[in-house]
């Protein structure tokens, strides 16, 4: 069998991490930060873990990572 080729865009936006899960960047960071209070843009420099609903999805798209 051939090896699975990765979705180059996913490879860019998750990593998983030691444990088995996968990293995701959280969004609404970009800009418009002026209504967005301290503590809210504080909170969206962290990265997450991807929720278990689109675990599946995202792993058959990083095969190999």
């Amino acid at each position: 069998m051939p090896k699975i080729k990765s979705n180059r865009g996913a490879a860019k936006r998750f990593k998983t991490t030691g444990s088995g899960k996968i990293a995701r960047r959280k969004a609404n960071s970009s800009h418009i930060l002026t209504t967005k209070s301290t503590k809210r843009k504080r909170n969206l420099r962290k990265s997450t873990v991807v929720d278990s609903t689109n675990f599946k999805q995202i792993s058959k798209l990083i095969p190999y990572s």
